[in-house]
């Protein structure tokens, strides 16, 4: 409810207001409160404000409070400011960069090129397209699967709007019928294909060939998005946020994605991974799926003592990078996330950025 007054008036009206009904004249007032004549004189014809020090001053005369002489010094300054059309224009600008910027993180899209008008009423206008709602106001819709935690905890303005980002992307490409079996068949030899990090290059082409489209959005800061899969107009899509960019974390979080794809996971909404320690069974299913598409078979007894000759002698058994070796090693604790062994890992960042 709003309590404004329709019209105010100058501090100043109830000061002169005060001192006639006690017939005291300004120069009197003056003497009274120990402030020059002029002050009070300034104040009652609304040339001076009243400060914190006035304001005690007047309310010890007058046996009212400081709070009260500031109230109605703000409230008329306030009933000024609404009165005033570029001031009106200037706090609807406000609230509507606030609405934007809790829809998603305004800043960030500008810069990434996804919204490019100079007007904040054509952003919004963009950023209503981006999320496929009617208003500002609107809350997007994507309906997502149960959570790791099995508990449905929200999901942030910009883990919606990278989600946002990858299903445009997605409205943008054709693919093929979906074919499970197809789909299969790539996952299955898909750690073999890039062991050349230039093997990712081709996948958007290699998947929609399978009925599946393979997205990448460049992960937003605080998102902490590894990748996302999810069901549109019938067709299987996977965004990939790239993040870390190394090999074998990239390969991994692909898996993973098909795997949901495979399972059918994505029946029940948008499967959204991003750290979390908590786990859920559909989870772990699809971890196990990609494990054993990553590296089919077991590994053989690892040495006391793992060196560059042994890594490259498993990879090539299995066909592999041999940071896909490390990457199982660290998963399985027999390697600590430090270990001198990942360094110089190879990157697939150039190559997710052309898709």
């Amino acid at each position: 409810m709003n309590s404004r007054p329709v019209e105010a008036f100058p501090v100043g009206d109830f000061l002169l207001e005060e001192l006639a009904r006690r017939g005291w004249t300004q120069a009197e007032f003056a003497e009274i409160i120990d402030r020059p004549p002029q002050v009070v004189s300034e104040i009652v014809a609304g040339k001076k404000e009243i400060t914190r020090e006035s304001a005690a001053q007047i309310s010890a005369a007058l046996e009212t409070s400081p709070e009260y002489w500031l109230g109605l010094q703000d409230s008329f300054h306030l009933w000024q400011q609404a009165q005033d059309e570029r001031i009106i224009q200037q706090l609807d600008d406000v609230r509507l960069r606030a609405l934007l910027n809790q829809q998603a993180p305004l800043a960030l899209l500008r810069k990434r090129g996804v919204i490019t008008a100079s007007t904040l009423r054509e952003q919004s206008e963009q950023l209503c397209e981006l999320l496929e709602i009617e208003n500002i106001k609107q809350k997007p819709t994507l309906k997502m699967a149960a959570r790791r935690s099995n508990v449905a905890e929200s999901v942030s303005s910009i883990q919606v709007a990278w989600l946002a980002c990858v299903r445009r992307q997605a409205r943008r490409r054709s693919v093929a019928a979906y074919s499970q079996q197809g789909l299969r068949s790539l996952a299955e030899r898909l750690s073999r294909d890039v062991r050349n990090p230039f093997g990712f290059a081709d996948l958007p082409a290699r998947f929609a060939e399978v009925g599946v489209c393979l997205v990448y959005v460049e992960a937003f800061p605080g998102s902490k998005i590894d990748g996302a899969s999810f069901e549109m107009d019938g067709v299987p899509v996977i965004g990939l946020s790239g993040r870390g960019h190394r090999l074998d974390k990239v390969l991994f979080t692909l898996l993973h994605e098909v795997a949901h794809v495979d399972l059918n996971h994505i029946a029940d909404g948008v499967i959204l991974d991003e750290d979390n320690p908590h786990g859920r069974q559909q989870e772990d299913d699809a971890n196990e799926l990609a494990a054993q598409w990553a590296l089919p078979g077991w590994l053989p007894e690892v040495p006391d003592r793992i060196g560059q000759g042994w890594l490259a002698r498993i990879a090539d058994t299995f066909g592999v990078h041999p940071i896909v070796i490390v990457g199982r090693l660290q998963k399985l604790d027999i390697l600590t996330w430090r270990s001198a062994l990942a360094k110089n890992a190879p990157s697939v960042a150039e190559h997710l950025r052309s898709w």
